[in-house]
């Protein structure tokens, strides 16, 4: 196997030789052989241990484990302890979830902290098939079907094309000591019982499963290739406009489609929607419908979609008071600022000048609301709030964003778009405040 791994890393990841690299093991044969493996081909390298404290002695053994091979092969290791229940609880996903984010998390703050190149973890083939039926028995996208990527970012698998016997095999020639965790013979899991009792039986129709799975995997990835580059053509006419948090994109593109629903699934699989058929429902919805996942809005507008994030959709509902005495203060819109003025100067929709003897405080600043009203500046009469920002033709997304400035719950000013008339500098104002958001 030594001399099938250095042909493998000369032909995939000749870049790892001259690389500064960090291993991350758990004591299992997998990453222990690894680890042997990068020692006998001079690789400079470290350790990286996690002890999750779910197994109580037995997680401790390993740790020590890890930290005697660091001493054999004359290499650092780093060891992070986590309270994992309590993160998977805090965060409410699944412990092997939260093993997983833990996990990474501290992978990639340590090769960014301490300068490593790559992160090296042990996946092997089999781990690699054991995805692919996860995935396909979830249901999932074709990129769910192409396995694990042997190079991720800065995250590299090199013995990836290699199966748990031919590891096992090389462990037991080598006479390499490994820790066996207890928690692999659970059926507990998903993952174990693909392993236990599906592949077993694939492995025994067919003993070349393995092989035929790679060549299966090699098909998919080539039609991947095609796929990823007719979605960046069509993304490139679909999306109209990229501003901020928000991505605006034609209808009319996606119902040129097909089958626009597989366009859609391309467009938003990252954003965490479940539902595709109300997704697709949108492309015919009325304007203001919306669909949202955990962390994105999708809103119909006219004839387009509009994506955002809904840290950016749902602003906090909380008013914020400004007193006489505030020259600043920082908003979840930008920052207010508040200086006095001797004439009207540069005015426009981030900046207005109003008459300071009009204004009583605390000022307060908050989301518009339904039955808001205000005189619009340079208008006879009092509009609606609402009808003002209909009128002005914002999307549901600006919308959401529209703060109001009130003294005494009249409206000073629709922040960043329209002063109010009752507040403007006459020829009898003796001082005039600048108000301005930055």
């Amino acid at each position: 196997m030594l001399t099938a791994f250095k042909n493998h890393i000369e032909e995939q990841f000749p870049f790892l030789k001259n690389s500064r690299l960090v291993i991350a093991i758990s004591g299992g044969i997998d990453s222990v052989v690894l680890a042997q493996l990068c020692h006998k081909l001079n690789f400079d390298f470290a350790l990286a241990h996690c002890n999750f404290n779910l197994r109580g002695n037995e997680s401790d053994a390993d740790e020590d484990f890890v930290l005697d091979l660091g001493e054999q092969l004359n290499v650092e290791v780093f060891v992070q302890n986590f309270d994992t229940e309590a993160y998977a609880e805090e965060n409410k996903c699944s412990i092997q979830m939260a093993a997983r984010e833990l996990r990474y998390d501290w992978f990639s703050e340590l090769a960014q902290q301490l300068k490593f190149d790559y992160i090296l973890t042990a996946h092997h083939a089999d781990d690699n098939l054991e995805t692919f039926l996860i995935n396909f028995t979830r249901g999932t996208g074709l990129n769910g079907l192409t396995g694990i990527p042997e190079l991720n970012g800065n995250i590299a698998r090199p013995l990836l094309s290699f199966s748990r016997e031919t590891i096992e095999a090389y462990a037991k020639s080598e006479n390499i000591a490994w820790r066996e965790d207890s928690s692999n013979s659970s059926r507990k899991y998903l993952r174990n019982k693909l392993r236990h009792e599906v592949i077993p039986i694939l492995k025994e129709i067919n003993p070349n499963v393995l092989d035929s799975f790679q060549n299966t995997l090699s098909n998919l990835k080539e039609t991947e290739a095609i796929v990823n580059q007719s979605i960046k053509d069509f993304l490139s006419k679909a999306i109209l406009k990229e501003e901020g948090n928000t991505i605006t994109y034609a209808v009319s593109e996606f119902k040129k489609q097909n089958n626009p629903k597989a366009f859609l699934f391309e467009a938003f699989k990252e954003c965490g929607f479940n539902e595709w058929n109300d997704v697709e429902g949108l492309l015919d919805a009325e304007t203001g419908k919306y669909i949202t996942s955990n962390t994105y809005k999708l809103t119909k507008h006219r004839d387009f979609l509009i994506l955002s994030e809904l840290c950016h959709s749902e602003q906090s509902e909380e008013s914020l008071l400004i007193t006489k005495e505030n020259r600043s203060i920082k908003t979840p819109i930008g920052i207010l600022f508040f200086n006095e003025a001797e004439a009207l100067m540069d005015k426009s929709k981030t900046t207005i000048y109003v008459d300071a003897e009009k204004l009583n405080y605390p000022l307060e600043l908050r989301p518009w609301e339904t039955g808001d009203v205000f005189y619009p500046i340079g208008m006879k009469g009092k509009k609606k709030v609402s009808k003002y920002l209909k009128d002005e033709k914002l999307t549901p997304i600006e919308k959401e964003s529209t703060w109001v400035l009130t003294s005494e719950n009249k409206i000073v000013w629709v922040v960043g778009r329209r002063a109010d008339e009752r507040f403007k500098v006459t020829d009898q104002t003796n001082q005039i405040l600048k108000i301005e958001l930055k």
